[in-house]
Formats: C-alpha cells, sequence, structure tokens
C-alpha cells in the first residue's frame, strides 16, 4: 500500500468498490490482456498502458481494449467529472473568489491568486486546458466544497453507469480508494465530448486567463501534445501522479468518423504517452474503414424506463448531484415549490375559514 492510500487519522480505508457479475460493455470488456475482433491486425507493440480502449465516440462501438475494466488511478482524468459537475451547477457567469487554500494547492496549477475573481467558464477551460489543481479546489469550493464536490463526482459516475471509479479528490491528486478504468473513463469521456461546454474547453488551444488583484491577463495554452502534430485532432485530457504514473484521453475526426482513446498507467519511454495514443488511433481508424466487428459497447448513460440514451430526468440529475439550480440561488428550485404549495394552502385556509365566518355571522 502506498503512501496515498493511508486515510487521515481516525478515518478507516474505503471499502473496494464490488465488481459487477455482468461486465458493462458486454462480455468481452470483462477479458483481461488484449481484446481485439477476431483475424484483425495486432495492436501496435510499443504501447506502455497497463489498460487501454479505442471507442467510436459517435456509436460508442469499442473498437479495441486492453484490460478495460482493471481498476487504476486516474490522475487528472477525474477532473473531466469535476467539469461535468460545474457545468451543470454554475452558470458560466458566475464569479468565483479564489481563497489561499485555493492558491496554495500542490501543482500542476494555472497560478491563480487568493482574493482574486474568476468567472466559471474562465475556470473550466483552465482546469480542462492546463489541469490546475489550484483551479479544480476554487471550483470544488465553489461547488459548496472538496467533500461535497467529489460527492457529486461519484454521484454523477455512479448515474453513468461507471462502477469501477471512485474520486477521492477533485483534482485528481491520489487519495484513499481513488480508482477508474479504461472502459469507466471512456465512458465518462464519451458523455463529456457530447456536452458542448466541455468539448469546446478541451478544443482551445490558447486563452487569456485573468491575473487576479489588479494583474494583467496571462496566456495559457493547452498542455495536449497532439494538437500541432495528429491531423483531425479535437482535444482531451492528460494526467499523471506518482502513484496513477501518466494517464491520457484523446479524441480525433477523420473521414467523418470521431474516435477516442484513453489509457491508464503509462510511461513516457521508449515514446511519448502522447505519440502512443496516437499510434492506437491509428490502429482504431484502421479498424473502422475495415468494417472491423465491435468487441463491445461504451454507452453514455443507464437507459431507464422510456428515457432516451443520454438524457437523464429531473429527478435522476437531483440524484446524481448534477441540476439546472444556479449555484447562487441557494433555496433552489425544490425550496420555491414547497414554498409556493405551503403559501397556497394558508390562502385557502383564510378562505375557508373567512366562508365559514359569513355563514355563521346573524343576520
Amino acid at each position: 500500500m502506498d503512501t496515498s492510500e493511508k486515510p487521515p487519522p481516525g478515518e478507516a480505508s474505503p471499502a473496494p468498490l464490488p465488481v459487477p457479475e455482468n461486465p458493462a460493455g458486454g462480455d468481452r470488456m470483462a477479458e483481461c490482456g488484449i481484446v481485439v475482433p477476431p483475424s484483425s491486425p495486432e495492436p501496435p507493440q510499443d504501447i506502455t498502458a497497463a489498460a487501454w480502449l479505442v471507442q467510436d465516440l459517435d456509436t460508442g462501438e469499442v473498437l479495441a481494449a486492453k484490460d478495460p475494466h482493471a481498476r487504476h488511478r486516474p490522475a487528472s482524468l477525474i477532473k473531466t467529472l469535476l467539469a461535468l459537475v460545474v457545468l451543470e451547477e454554475l452558470r458560466p457567469d458566475h464569479v468565483v473568489v479564489a481563497t489561499k487554500a485555493d492558491a496554495e494547492q500542490e501543482c500542476t496549477c494555472v497560478g491563480i491568486v487568493a482574493g482574486g475573481e474568476y468567472r466559471v467558464d474562465d475556470l473550466v477551460n483552465a482546469l480542462l486546458m492546463r489541469s490546475g489543481n489550484d483551479v479544480a479546489h476554487a471550483l470544488a469550493t465553489a461547488l459548496g466544497g472538496t467533500d461535497v464536490a467529489v460527492e457529486k463526482m461519484n454521484a454523477l459516475a455512479e448515474w453513468l453507469g461507471a462502477a469501477d471509479t471512485r474520486a477521492a479528490t477533485p483534482s485528481g491528486l491520489d487519495g484513499p480508494g481513488m480508482m477508474t478504468s479504461a472502459y469507466d473513463m471512456s465512458l465518462v469521456f464519451r458523455h463529456a465530448m457530447q456536452q458542448p461546454g466541455y468539448a469546446e474547453a478541451v478544443g482551445m488551444r490558447e486563452m487569456r486567463f485573468p491575473g487576479g488583484l489588479n494583474q494583467p491577463d496571462f496566456p495559457i495554452y493547452n498542455d495536449n501534445p497532439l494538437w500541432p502534430t495528429y491531423d483531425g485532432f479535437l482535444g482531451g485530457k492528460t494526467g499523471f501522479t506518482d502513484d496513477a504514473r501518466h494517464t491520457y484521453a484523446g479524441a480525433a475526426e477523420r473521414d467523418g468518423r470521431r474516435l477516442g482513446v484513453v489509457m491508464l498507467r503509462a510511461e513516457q519511454e521508449p515514446a511519448r504517452v502522447a505519440d502512443q495514443a496516437a499510434r492506437l488511433l491509428d490502429y482504431g481508424f484502421t479498424l473502422a474503414a475495415a468494417g472491423s466487428e465491435a468487441v463491445g459497447t461504451v454507452t453514455s448513460a443507464p437507459v431507464t424506463g422510456e428515457l432516451a440514451e443520454g438524457e437523464a430526468s429531473e429527478g435522476e440529475l437531483s440524484f446524481a448531484g448534477v441540476t439546472d439550480t444556479p449555484s447562487d440561488d441557494p433555496f433552489g428550485t425544490t425550496g420555491w415549490i414547497v414554498t409556493l404549495f405551503v403559501t397556497l394552502l394558508v390562502i385557502a385556509g383564510l378562505l375557508v375559514g373567512h366562508r365559514k365566518g359569513m355563514l355563521r355571522r346573524p343576520d
């Protein structure tokens, strides 16, 4: 057990997540090792990732994978869950005032300053472009604190059907019980790429970030190495911690097909992780062009009742901690509805009492 698995004094270690009886994505997603279609060419040989998956982002078909449900640490890929919660709960123009704790997070950092005022949309863009842990902490604070943010992230993962995933921190810094799988991160990434706010943020090459406290704005650049080199690249997310090693998610489009790749526990030798991801994307496009059969399916959300894929009822989103209620309305939609209901009952009671008084009044 490495040191990041040790819980704080007085707290018990989280119990392992249960393993579903039926693997998400189909029977072949339960296989260990390389999972490819029959009679297909072998995948690239220099892939160092302990687990990976290549999917069609539009259909959800899994083109190839390795140990898709093996559980590893996500590092900053978990920021995708945080971004999705923020995009649902906070308005883009909502202003967050950074705290001292936000500014003092273990880096990688964007450079926010205590007391600085930042719009949510700027923070989300910086979170996904530069993977700022300071930004992640600021957004978690805006959601109600790190514990609340992590709870919402885990509720969203559960709603999506990501049974291998547990967030322990909003930033992806390692913590007790933190885990995911290549399948789950592909599930989350596919859902995220269907959200315009997320797709736009990971697709930005550069932006001007507020300096804070009357300091000038400064440029930040997307840290994904595939931007200048891979034809049709759409964006993605990188991650690294000492325990997780290198993690990666990326997407590209060619000939009308949009593919995504996720890699967990990879190393930068003998080739950069981004270059390994490029080879897996090339391999996926080769399989897609050949019409190879899928080895599994990544679904963007569970289908319950009459809900269509990718849609959710208001009740389900509330269960996931994801609602359309702006964060600066502390009373919330439910509170206003209850208040209105009680007010109508009071008015009705007054009318009934008044009518009874009229009936008892002497001539």
